[in-house]
């Protein structure tokens, strides 16, 4: 039976972890790994676990005194905005939101320094940003002052005293400058709070917070870097000793499957959100200690579908999909070859009818035209042969 997504973060708030030792006992899952499509929910899960943990009536925005969750997610990323200057276009600027989260980072710490060191190592060491000091504009004929470390610009420095200034960075650049301003934050939040005195930590600001929620950090990065943060990120999760806990999700089979072996020795739970037909979630605990296999789960999927014929238009969207994964392991260039070929050997003639029924409808919510019951016994057939021909393995795992 489905559930909302309120009740989905409050199953992750209350989740517990058994004691083997004693096993009667639990205690608090220090880190919980989620895994989800693009577009099920998983920013507007943050939004309903945040207000889970601290209501709207009760947020207190002076300061991180009283704060009990810090979180990245799109709406982290709206903290900043770009000024084009299309007036002039010389200048473009990335703006920031006046808001907490950066005061604390760039005024009340100083941790500029750190946020380039992090930004650098993900993208270019060459690409830098510089923030401004305070300064004072004319606006209607009134002096205007604006704070420091309200904007930011971007150069390209050359190694030998040039630069390139005003360089309008990608979105992709512009991610992974987000998250290492919020990266930055998180390391100072563990360094402070492993301090197991409090009267001994170098600031009181975090000593109420509980939580870190993390959604589908820099998904841009290509994969070496990503494998890289995700191993950064980990290690810096497992160094804390405090009773901080921990939620990612992503919609990134690589990101996830490096988090879970990082974690492998880590009080965790794993889990696989979906969005069912009625709009209502499911959050499924991954009880296997293998990675997760995005290709055997949407081989799964169809099985399913198929078993209680079930079938919809996006079947044949996860049918593509898991022969794009497969002939790329395989070392094929094109997924129509791992079909079945005609008796006489000539190619297949499923090629077209999967493009022309997949390329349309990704999600169940974009179906159009019911499926014809030949279409279904097509994907039956389908999935059967590239099984037998391929080796699928017939134990299914949980996944």
């Amino acid at each position: 039976m489905g559930k909302s997504l309120n009740e989905i973060a409050q199953e992750l708030k209350n989740a517990k972890h058994i004691i083997k030792a004693k096993a009667e006992s639990t205690s608090d899952v220090k880190v919980q790994l989620i895994y989800a499509f693009n577009g099920t929910g998983k920013t507007r899960l943050s939004r309903e676990f945040k207000e889970l943990v601290v209501p709207k009536s009760d947020a207190d925005e002076a300061g991180f005194e009283s704060k009990k969750i810090i979180y990245y997610n799109a709406f982290t990323e709206d903290l900043f905005y770009w000024d084009n200057d299309l007036v002039n276009d010389l200048a473009p600027k990335l703006k920031i939101q006046p808001n907490v989260f950066t005061h604390w980072v760039f005024e009340d710490q100083g941790q500029d320094g750190r946020i380039i060191e992090n930004f650098q190592h993900y993208t270019d060491e060459k690409l830098t940003p510089h923030f401004n000091a305070p300064y004072t504009i004319q606006d209607n004929g009134t002096e205007k002052t604006i704070p420091a470390f309200t904007e930011v610009t971007f150069s390209y420095e050359r190694g030998n005293d040039e630069r390139s200034d005003h360089i309008k960075i990608s979105k992709g650049e512009e991610s992974c400058f987000v998250w290492s301003v919020f990266y930055s934050l998180l390391e100072q939040v563990v360094d402070v709070l492993n301090v197991p005195d409090a009267n001994d930590r170098e600031t009181h600001q975090f000593d109420c917070l509980e939580y870190v929620f993390i959604d589908d950090p820099v998904s841009s990065l290509d994969d070496n870097h990503l494998i890289e943060l995700a191993v950064n990120l980990a290690q810096l999760i497992k160094e804390s000793k405090s009773e901080l806990r921990f939620i990612i999700t992503t919609h990134n089979p690589l990101f996830y499957n490096v988090l879970f072996n990082e974690f492998k020795k880590a009080t965790f739970k794993k889990y696989f959100l979906k969005k069912e037909e009625d709009g209502q979630y499911n959050l499924s605990v991954q009880n296997n200690d293998a990675p997760f296999s995005y290709h055997l789960f949407l081989k799964a999927e169809i099985e399913k579908a198929i078993q209680t014929s079930q079938i919809q238009k996006y079947h044949f969207n996860f049918l593509r999909n898991l022969l794009e994964k497969t002939s790329t392991f395989l070392g094929y260039k094109n997924w129509a070859e791992l079909l079945p070929k005609m008796e006489d050997g000539r190619a297949n003639p499923y090629e077209s009818r999967i493009i022309n029924i997949s390329s349309h409808s990704k999600h169940s919510a974009e179906e159009i035209v019911e499926l014809t019951e030949n279409d279904k016994r097509v994907l039956a057939y389908l999935l059967k042969e590239i099984k037998k021909n391929h080796r699928f393995n017939n134990w299914e795992r949980d996944i």
